[in-house]
């Protein structure tokens, strides 16, 4: 997982966002910021970032910003020197308030573009929820077997995409399932080890 905590960042400094003077010294070094209004989906904003520093992690020498997350009431805040990476939910979105995400990169030869249309694919849209069950292995009604504290469990899934108020932050489970007890469940992803055909 690449999120971490960094503690509040408004203690940490006070202009975290200004990126004025940062890149003063090397015509090659520049800053873009993104400003984006909406959510977006937690697991897709941590498989581009992840992506994005393992690629591009020698080029891009400071990132940072505000992400408002889908299914969280906190503000995701976050910053990156290269590869390394820290982040976490800190406050809460106060009532009005716009809910967009602000994120700054400063690096050398810096793709505007393809930083834009990558974080544009993380924004939650009834798109990109339909996409990501279409990529799901079971349908809804499909038998199944779930790994739980006591050993593999039979039953069914009643819901893709499932959200409860005891999950972290932006947390969102590809499946409930109803098991033969009659219990309800949640497999927290979409892998072999937790979830398979029954």
């Amino acid at each position: 997982e690449i999120w971490g905590d960094i503690g509040r960042y408004r203690e940490m400094d006070p202009e975290f966002l200004n990126t004025d003077g940062e890149h003063e010294h090397d015509n090659s070094v520049s800053s873009i910021s993104i400003i984006r209004p909406g959510n977006v989906d937690l697991e897709l904003v941590q498989k581009w970032v992840g992506q994005l520093l393992q690629e591009k992690g020698a080029q891009i020498y400071r990132m940072k910003g505000v992400l408002s997350i889908s299914n969280a009431d906190e503000k995701f805040v976050y910053q990156a020197v290269h590869m390394l990476f820290r982040g976490n939910f800190d406050d809460k979105w106060e009532a009005g308030e716009p809910r967009e995400s602000k994120l700054v990169f400063i690096g050398k030869n810096l793709d505007e573009k393809e930083l834009r249309d990558g974080f544009n694919a993380c924004i939650d849209t009834p798109e990109v929820l339909e996409k990501r069950i279409k990529t799901l292995r079971f349908a809804m009604g499909t038998k199944v077997e779930c790994k739980t504290g006591g050993g593999w469990v039979k039953g069914e899934v009643v819901a893709h995409m499932y959200r409860d108020e005891f999950m972290p932050p932006g947390m969102v489970a590809p499946y409930q399932v109803k098991l033969d007890s009659g219990e309800l469940i949640w497999a927290p992803e979409d892998v072999n080890n937790l979830i398979r055909k029954g």
